[in-house]
């Protein structure tokens, strides 16, 4: 036992040393924190969350968690335009997608938005035990590029109009750190339009601390804006598609 604290001291002294010294070094020591810390958080209430599957309030616990533990990676959290969110009603929510820091991004939102249900690729249901907790807080899982993704996001629709729940979507549908959006796929319009629900865009500031090709994970303040609810009442699909106007949403 000895051996071993010697041993596990030397490793973490060299890692704490590295972690100071090289950028490279403390990119893959606060992505490695990061996963392991959402895969412990969110398996760790799974039994509780037995008692009412499906349940969004499943992910408080492990939203919670993740949210503050977010210091541990010098990530800081500013959320404006909590007045533009109406829990009275249901509405497709679509965010910019950036990172799989974007986690916390749902993590911080998740609490401050009623019945929230997120979309998510199939491949991650299989990743068990975090793939079983997703599953447990109701997060809707399609497969990219498939027809039945369509019918499952169809499905959605009536949640989302008679249930009220918040569908959080990326509509770029793929993550990246460039300064532009990429083309929206237009699942989240159809869903929007079929439960005649409002679209909610979020912005979630770029993530200047964080850079996958130097790489480099700093210290930094991500800035979460909710906008106003854009309607769909009494609208057409092919308004949209003729005048791009959501598309352009920043």
């Amino acid at each position: 036992m000895a051996a071993f604290n010697v041993v596990l001291g030397c490793v973490m002294g060299v890692l704490i040393i590295l972690f100071s010294i090289s950028s490279i070094a403390r990119y893959y020591i606060k992505f490695t924190l990061f996963v392991v810390l959402s895969l412990i958080f969110a398996t760790l209430p799974i039994l509780l969350m037995l008692y009412r599957p499906f349940d969004p309030r499943n992910a408080l616990i492990p939203a919670a968690l993740l949210k503050y533990s977010s210091r541990l990676l010098g990530i800081r959290w500013t959320v404006r335009g909590l007045e533009n969110v109406d829990d009275s009603q249901g509405a497709v929510v679509l965010l910019n997608h950036q990172s799989s820091i974007d986690l916390i991004a749902l993590a911080v939102l998740w609490p401050l938005m009623a019945r929230c249900t997120v979309v998510s690729k199939r491949e991650l249901q299989y990743l068990a035990p975090f793939g079983t907790a997703s599953w447990l807080w109701g997060t809707v899982f399609i497969d990219r590029g498939a027809r039945s993704a369509h019918s499952v996001l169809n499905q959605q629709s009536t949640a989302v109009r008679e249930h009220k729940r918040k569908l959080l979507l990326f509509p770029e549908g793929t993550r990246h750190l460039s300064d532009k959006l990429l083309p929206f796929r237009k699942g989240a319009f159809h869903v929007a339009m079929d439960a005649q629900a409002p679209i909610q865009p979020v912005v979630v500031s770029k993530y200047h601390f964080l850079d996958a090709d130097r790489p480099r994970f700093d210290s930094g303040e991500v800035i979460v804006t909710i906008l106003p609810v854009i309607e769909t009442k009494n609208l057409s699909e092919a308004y949209y598609s003729r005048k791009g106007q959501l598309a352009n949403v920043k």
